[in-house]
């Protein structure tokens, strides 16, 4: 076995904590990495509050990684020692399904294997990057480009693919309306990535207080969604709404700004069932839907966009003793816009 050291989660109401976990040796297709930067994500702190069902603690979170690889098993092909590479939110699925075939692997049809809080082809609970290393499947590593830092890379791996999947899917680009809402860590990759794609990007935001960092990440129009007059003003303007906050919202409120056959797209999962009414999506032939993450495929797309377009998200890199300290920030939306953890701080 491979020993990392770690920040553990004992439960929902517990400090992290330094801890050891076992990597297993690697097997024929298997990449070792050692982790240099992991993101924070709100899936992160859900799960690590139990908030998405039972967890199996201690549990070691995350699922934004990028460092560099120092081993690789004997039939590994894609990766040699000393390559930058990622890791997201999967480590494995059962690669014969239709989803798995056509390149979905985060539909894949028998489950796939999350980075974090899943189980694996060998029965064993998965772990996450608040670690110095983990093995994984060279059919789920990813490539980062030269040109994107490391630090700058990991939440690229969760953030930059919630995004790019869905926009990339509804065909965001020239002469596409797109509504953002929100402006935390999956909102303001969406804008810079909606305006890369070439669409009329405009944020819906709570306040006006982020306005100034909307506009220079690529946003033609930002509106305060606490002034009423705001849903007066766009009502019927978007052909896509990408709905990123985490929270419950008024739904119906948000179809009435989609023009005929719009699409509201909710990246966001929030803790409690959202509730709308039908007639809201009959008025107009409006859809509602939903998009999780991307395939390897994808990803590794994402990852060359965002190298060609410069694209990075902004963040605020901590040490590991700060992780407790930073989900209270990101819980009371006091972050722009991701926090990352310098893994030598382990």
């Amino acid at each position: 076995m491979i020993i990392a050291k770690a920040r553990a989660v004992d439960g929902p109401d517990k400090p992290f904590r330094s801890a050891e976990i076992n990597r297993r040796e690697l097997d024929s297709y298997d990449v070792l990495i050692e982790i240099k930067y992991a993101g924070i994500c709100h899936s992160d702190i859900h799960t690590a509050h139990g908030e998405w069902g039972n967890v199996n603690y201690p549990l070691v979170p995350g699922h934004e990684i990028a460092g560099i690889v120092t081993g690789t098993g004997p039939k590994v092909t894609k990766y040699q020692v000393g390559d930058r590479v990622g890791v997201g939110c999967m480590v494995d699925s059962c690669g014969e399904c239709e989803n798995c075939r056509k390149g979905e692997e985060q539909y894949c049809l028998k489950g796939k294997v999350d980075t974090y809080a899943g189980v694996d082809k060998y029965g064993e609970p998965t772990q996450g990057g608040y670690s110095t290393h983990i093995v994984v499947h060279e059919n789920f590593v990813l490539h980062i480009p030269d040109n994107i830092t490391l630090e700058a890379a990991a939440p690229l791996l969760c953030a930059g693919i919630t995004t790019y999947s869905p926009l990339n899917h509804w065909e965001a680009g020239p002469g596409k309306k797109v509504a953002v809402v929100g402006m935390g860590g999956l909102g303001h990759m969406a804008v810079k990535i909606a305006h890369a794609m070439g669409a009329e990007v405009t944020v819906l935001s709570q306040t006006l207080n982020k306005k100034e960092d909307g506009m220079q990440f690529g946003a033609d129009h930002y509106y305060a969604t606490r002034d009423p007059e705001t849903f007066n003003t766009l009502a019927g303007y978007f052909d896509i709404i990408l709905n990123t906050v985490s929270a419950k919202i008024d739904i119906d409120a948000y179809f009435s700004l989609l023009t005929l056959d719009g699409t509201l797209v909710n990246v966001g999962a929030p803790g409690e069932p959202l509730s709308l009414n039908v007639m809201s999506l009959i008025s107009h032939r409006r859809s509602f839907a939903g998009s999780m993450i991307g395939g390897i495929r994808e990803t590794q797309e994402m990852l060359d966009f965002c190298s060609k377009h410069n694209i990075v998200p902004r963040i605020e890199v901590i040490s590991a003793d700060q992780i407790d300290e930073a989900y209270e920030r990101v819980l009371s939306s006091d972050v722009r816009y991701r926090f990352v953890i310098d893994i030598s701080t382990m």
